[in-house]
């Protein structure tokens, strides 16, 4: 592997420049994972779009991402980080411009696959560059504010999607939540020709091409016939599928472990699974990210199907959430220390209770139900998701080697990742296994329940899976005092999304 010496250090008006354009381009990867939940039934409607299409038209861009996310990381290390960036932000805005003209369910589906496998090219960068243009001193203001973008990404997507669907924007219905992308993505183009360097490692881990396959396979194998299986009836070919997916993942982890042994650059390093927090910390991330993707979907579906809410009526719906979201992170900031595992705990029990409230209200309310009563339960859910996420993070990694830092951030981020395709498949497979018989509103409030149920359960495993998290003390004890490698920049990817 050639030896590439480390940049320069960039000006400071070009490298603040840089980071602007980087930080604008996640910002639009976010705001498109969140902005499609409230015109999935426009595009329902529009197209003949099938449950399972639904699901993967929000699924299959989270499953892509997962499985593409690191292999975008060292593909940045090894050919130079704008190039990778080039790469992405032109396949995301060739494959929103797919998605604006699908005229069926499943052109939409691939399109959205595509999306989410160039976004995984695109969103490692902007961390990487962080690492490669800033000393460390410096970067902790430049992290805050990705932070702060990627809240506002939150808040932004269900709002403009809201506004755009509903204000039929363009002329084109739903169309216009991906045809925004478009002259987005070209101006970033335009912009990273011209001010983002092309950092690179002076030592890049290889590429795991046969680790991305496997797994690629074995998830796909899950996933699949989660979604498709209902609708196809269970026959034999879907069971098969998901009793071959232990078996391919096991052949993946055989093979990381000679990746590890031949030359220490696998995909996932299973060696990282033997510390209690990281493993106990990606399952918890894994639990709650399913519960949270799967609820939110189909808390859309009923309010927009079921209710006749309007798109923009749905994303206000969802606003309380958000801001107890904010005030619990803030909120956590200074009780991280202190109270980070019963925090992680307790806010997961916040986010159960909150569900478990919403699916009494639905259920007590009926068909009359509006926006206003959701309030307090999506408010206390949001300030659980406040606790548990600021605090997670650092307990999950606090005492992983930090030689290995990048890689362990880079796979906890993919169980993120993986979590929220999971929980979109079975929440969905619950939800609608019950809505058969048509798409009325107690068809429709029955499937909610059901589905919130699961979403429930999912927080009370994260909930359990966090009492085997280290304890804050010990975390700080046995986290390391040197500064992580800058050269595994590619693979620091947990606070990317």
């Amino acid at each position: 592997m050639p030896q590439h010496p480390a940049p320069a250090p960039a000006p400071v008006q070009r490298r603040a420049l840089a980071m602007l354009i980087l930080i604008f381009a996640s910002f639009m990867d976010l705001l498109d994972s969140t902005i499609v939940n409230v015109g999935l039934p426009a595009i329902q409607k529009d197209i003949h779009a099938t449950p399972g299409q639904l699901e993967w038209v929000v699924g299959g861009y989270t499953l892509a991402f997962a499985v593409v996310l690191i292999t975008g990381g060292r593909l940045g290390d090894i050919v130079g980080r704008k190039t990778m960036f080039l790469t992405g932000v032109a396949g995301f805005t060739a494959s929103s411009l797919a998605a604006c003209l699908a005229h069926d369910g499943d052109l939409l589906v691939v399109a959205r696959v595509v999306q989410g496998a160039f976004a995984a090219l695109m969103v490692p960068q902007v961390l990487a560059s962080v690492q490669a243009l800033y000393k460390p001193k410096e970067r902790a203001a430049v992290l805050g504010i990705i932070g702060a973008v990627s809240g506002m990404a939150a808040v932004a997507g269900p709002l403009l999607g809201g506004w755009l669907v509903s204000a039929d924007a363009f002329g084109i219905g739903w169309r216009s939540i991906f045809v925004i992308n478009i002259p987005i993505g070209l101006a970033l183009l335009a912009a990273a020709l011209r001010w983002v360097p092309n950092t690179r490692s002076s030592r890049p881990l290889r590429l795991d091409l046969p680790g991305l396959l496997l797994a690629s396979a074995g998830l796909f194998l899950l996933v699949f016939p989660l979604v498709e299986g209902r609708e196809a009836g269970w026959p034999g070919w879907i069971w098969a599928m998901l009793a071959a997916s232990p078996l391919v993942l096991a052949v993946f982890v055989v093979n990381q472990r000679r990746r590890m042994r031949r030359d220490h650059s696998p995909l996932a390093p299973m060696h990282l699974f033997a510390d209690r927090g990281f493993a106990s910390g990606s399952i918890v991330q894994l639990c709650f990210s399913g519960a949270l993707a799967g609820f939110f979907l189909i808390l859309a579906l009923y309010l927009q199907i079921g209710l006749h809410f309007s798109a923009i009526a749905s994303g206000l719906t969802l606003l309380p959430f958000t801001a107890g979201a904010f005030v619990g992170s803030g909120v956590s900031v200074p009780l991280a220390q202190k109270a980070g595992k019963p925090l992680v705990i307790v806010g997961a029990l916040m986010q159960a209770g909150g569900i478990a409230w919403v699916r009494g209200i639905v259920d007590s309310h009926g068909a009359g139900l509006s926006g206003w009563d959701l309030l307090w339960p999506l408010a206390l859910a949001g300030l659980g998701l406040g606790f548990l996420v600021v605090p997670l993070v650092d307990l999950a990694l606090a005492t992983v080697d930090v030689r290995e830092a990048g890689a362990a951030a880079g796979v906890y981020s993919t169980f993120q990742q993986f979590g929220a395709a999971l929980g979109v498949a079975v929440t969905g497979v619950v939800f609608f296994g019950k809505t058969h018989n048509g798409y009325d509103p107690t068809v429709m409030r029955t499937a909610l329940l059901a589905g919130a149920l699961v979403c429930v359960a999912g927080y009370l495993l994260a909930a359990l899976a966090a009492l085997l998290l280290p304890a804050s003390r010990l975390a700080q004890h046995e986290a390391p005092d040197e500064a992580p490698d800058q050269e595994e920049a590619g693979d620091l990817l947990a606070n990317a999304r």
